[in-house]
């Protein structure tokens, strides 16, 4: 299926490109911080600019993984957050999670103004909004909910969008930014403070070396006191996250703003499907930024249709030119809907993790690297129980799926898509390039064994039980897997 615009995150597209150098050889730092995204490169750009010795490394870029794909909302209203976490974990709890947020939002504001970072960040209003009127008593309780925990949170009725809407929950004074242009300039602020970066550089294995930690690339390797795991999900560590967490992905596109005036703000639906609203900009102009409902990586054979089902949902209820960008985001969920983030403590004292952020990684993603640092740095944080990476959780929260492409034959598979053939016990990944070419690897994804399913948007593996995302040829796009899929031999034709 053709599909409009540029495959790609408009962050992505217009942020300036990086050339970190990979990990050679061996090295010794304080501390190794494992992700290039919000969590791993705020959390050493703090610990470097309180004097530690730190090298980031990356497995592709900095900033164009989860956190470049992201709407980029630096807010700290999510949805109808509080209410829950009040229902859930009590009002202390509730208020913990709210201020470690706005203390993130603040953060992020505060370094873009220090570090003058050229990112695109204006604040703005964030809303909660539903079309149907028997909602509206979960928007008050919100609102009550929130009020409660210090937020400036006021109802509207309507919300301001284009559309019918019965009313929204507002939250005042959040912001908004370019993720990708954030990143890259806090990377550059890193090695200004003394700190080393090495892209391209995949982590394969982090192990203890006597009372150091090594981090192993390859047949290179770094050795450090404390290590922090900032991937997606841990791909290191004696914790079973894949189990705690599942993973889930939103469509997004990015339209030529035919109004950008239509839209002021950010805006969440609380009704299924839920739609995510906010304006952004590239290189060309202004941008409607729009994302789908969520669906769980890997389970969903068909990715293209759900961007042909998203711009007739934005063609019906908003003014919007042309489709500029598209792309998929992953994030992962957990069952409280609080993330993991801190040090694993006696299981494995001095490597910190930071993951799970129900969609909500920026603030929380943030709010996680501070507390980092200060564990890191011997220092009280409060929001430490509340983040508790080790905290009891649900067993086999995710239980995983099944690959959403299995194919008859090799005939089935078309010019420029994927599927998956059974030969006796052996399932076999099969994609065809532009001109029909056929090229074979193994179905099981290098985590776990799981069978992986062909994403015909985005063209890559996506494992559907621990959320792996693989290239059309195999590479690791992002974990916990962290070697590629293995070469196969391409079945015969029928």
């Amino acid at each position: 299926m053709e599909l409009p615009g540029t495959a790609e995150s408009c962050w992505v597209a217009t942020a300036p490109q990086t050339q970190y150098p990979t990990l050679e050889g061996s090295d010794r730092a304080d501390v190794g911080v494992i992700g290039g995204g919000i969590v791993g490169l705020t959390t050493a750009y703090l610990l470097a600019a309180a004097g530690r010795s730190v090298t980031l490394l990356e497995a592709r870029r900095v900033g164009r993984q989860v956190t470049g794909r992201s709407t980029a909302k630096v807010t700290s209203q999510h949805a109808l957050i509080y209410s829950h976490l009040i229902d859930t974990l009590g009002l202390e709890r509730a208020r913990l999670y709210g201020e470690a947020n706005h203390a993130g939002v603040e953060l992020i504001a505060s370094l873009v103004d220090t570090l003058d970072i050229d990112c695109d960040f204006e604040r703005t209003n964030a809303y909660a909004y539903t079309h149907q009127s028997q909602q509206m008593t979960s928007i008050e309780t919100e609102a009550t909910a929130a009020r409660e925990l210090g937020f400036d949170a006021t109802i509207v009725q309507p919300a301001p969008l284009p559309f019918p809407t019965a009313g929204a929950l507002r939250f005042t004074h959040q912001g908004q930014f370019n993720p990708a242009k954030y990143l890259v300039a806090l990377a550059e602020a890193f090695v200004a403070a003394g700190g080393r970066i090495c892209e391209d550089t995949r982590v394969a294995e982090v192990g203890r070396q006597g009372r150091l930690w090594r981090i192993k690339s390859g047949r290179h390797h770094l050795d450090v006191d404390d290590v922090v795991v900032a991937t997606n999900i841990p791909m290191a560590g004696p914790i079973a996250f894949d189990e705690r967490l599942r993973p889930r992905c939103h469509t997004a596109m990015a339209f030529r703003a035919a109004d950008s005036a239509a839209i002021d703000g950010m805006f969440i639906g609380i009704d299924a499907p839920t739609h995510s609203i906010r304006i952004g900009r590239d290189d060309d102009g202004p941008l409607l930024i729009v994302l789908g409902p969520s669906f769980t990586t890997g389970n969903d054979g068909d990715i293209a249709k759900r961007f042909v089902e998203l711009e007739h949902w934005v063609r019906a209820n908003i003014p919007a030119g042309d489709v500029a960008w598209r792309w998929v985001n992953e994030d992962y969920d957990s069952a409280d809907r609080v993330p993991y983030a801190g040090e694993l403590t006696r299981r494995a004292n001095r490597m910190y993790v930071g993951a799970g952020f129900n969609g909500w990684g920026i603030s929380n993603g943030t709010a996680a690297a501070m507390l980092i640092a200060d564990q890191v740095q011997g220092l009280d944080n409060p929001w430490r129980a509340l983040y508790n990476p080790t905290r009891a959780a649900p067993k086999k929260f995710n239980k995983g799926g099944d690959s959403q492409s299995i194919v008859d034959a090799l005939d089935d598979i078309k010019a420029g898509s994927g599927g998956i053939i059974e030969k006796g016990k052996q399932k076999i990944a099969v994609w065809k390039d532009d001109d029909g070419t056929p090229h074979a690897l193994s179905a099981a994804c290098t985590h776990k064994g799981c069978t992986v399913t062909w994403n015909n948007a985005d063209r890559t593996w996506d494992c559907p039980c621990h959320g792996s995302m693989f290239t059309c040829d195999g590479k690791v796009i992002h974990g916990p897997a962290t070697e590629p899929l293995k070469p196969a031999k391409v079945p015969a034709a029928r």
